[in-house]
């Protein structure tokens, strides 16, 4: 993977957000490979396809490349909420890559790989209407939240201009595939409690640990009334899907 991206075609464009998509979506062309299967390219998709820059050409998995000159924060700006949302209930929504650079160099300095079936509800909210005096006013978009993600669903690509082995990607990414599996608010249930699971800070942990994160998982699930149930139930599937070890008398590993 080259680091370097083509920043003679920035010189074509006055706009910063042109030119950082242009350069981008180049450097992308030439650079992202599959994590869904051994496909070593990637295929940019035709210009105005909504929420898809990439598809691979073995496998057809799509892919959305979100790049930006700051470092990772919290939030990635995207498209109108409604159209993620319905998106996600379909599980229709992309692959994501996330993108930071170093304007100055145009040189890459990390990349993230999200996988689609890691999305939920939660990971997406609501921006603030536009103006009554935007050309779109009332139009509502959304931003991807990437502390809601478990950091099993952050696959590094490249750490500070390190690039990790594409076979690690790929094999992260496949642990993750049994999620696809699962209908999205049940999807949104497990991620969330593997995530606050993790941000306990320790491999194991027991089932108080995971009770007292009820306040947490009824503020993402306002609709459930019975969380204390629904975390040992998710405690079970995430065994199932192998990032939870029993020990027993309410003892649990995280993997």
């Amino acid at each position: 993977m080259q680091l370097d991206m083509p920043s003679e075609l920035a010189s074509r464009y006055k706009s910063a957000s042109q030119r950082a998509r242009v350069v981008s979506e180049a450097w992308g062309e030439e650079n992202l490979y599959c994590a869904n299967c051994d496909s070593g390219v990637l295929v940019r998709c035709p210009t105005n396809t909504e929420a898809v820059d990439f598809t691979c050409p073995e496998c057809e998995a799509p892919f959305q490349l979100k790049s930006q000159s700051r470092p990772f924060s919290g939030r990635v700006t995207d498209a109108a909420f409604a159209a993620m949302a319905r998106a996600i209930r379909a599980s229709r929504n992309p692959n994501l890559f996330v993108l930071h650079y170093d304007v100055v160099r145009w040189h890459v300095l990390n990349l993230l790989l999200v996988p689609r079936f890691s999305f939920s509800i939660s990971t997406i909210e609501k921006r603030k209407p536009l103006s009554p005096f935007a050309r779109r006013h009332g139009w509502i978009g959304c931003n991807i939240v990437l502390r809601n993600f478990p950091i099993d669903a952050k696959i590094p690509v490249v750490s500070n201009g390190v690039v990790a082995d594409p076979g690690t990607v790929r094999k992260q990414y496949g642990r993750l595939r049994p999620l696809d599996k699962l209908a999205h608010d049940v999807r949104g249930w497990t991620l969330d409690l593997l995530r606050v699971l993790r941000e306990i800070g320790k491999q194991e942990i027991s089932l108080e640990d995971a009770y007292a994160l009820e306040r947490e998982l009824a503020r993402l699930h306002p609709q459930n009334l019975h969380v204390r149930d629904k975390i040992r139930q998710q405690l079970q599937r995430l065994r199932d899907l192998g990032f939870v070890e029993f020990l027993g008398r309410g003892r649990y590993r995280l993997t």
